[in-house]
């Protein structure tokens, strides 16, 4: 064990998980709100994992505009 070096691991962006959390629970509420069915529902859930897709999809189509 004295040979092996140690390696200390430091994390950092930690803050980018909690908005990404934040985001997938926002965007859970409201697409299974907006739900008429079952199938929208589990539509919503999907879409809610891939929020950020359609956010920087929004985003660059209006800037482009």
């Amino acid at each position: 064990m004295a040979d092996r070096e140690r390696r200390t691991r430091i994390n950092r962006g930690g803050a980018g998980d909690a908005v990404y959390g934040l985001g997938l629970i926002g965007a859970l509420v409201y697409y299974i709100q907006a739900a008429d069915d079952f199938w929208s529902g589990v539509l919503g859930v999907l879409k809610a994992l891939v929020w950020p897709a359609f956010l920087v999809y929004e985003l660059l189509k209006s800037v482009a505009a």
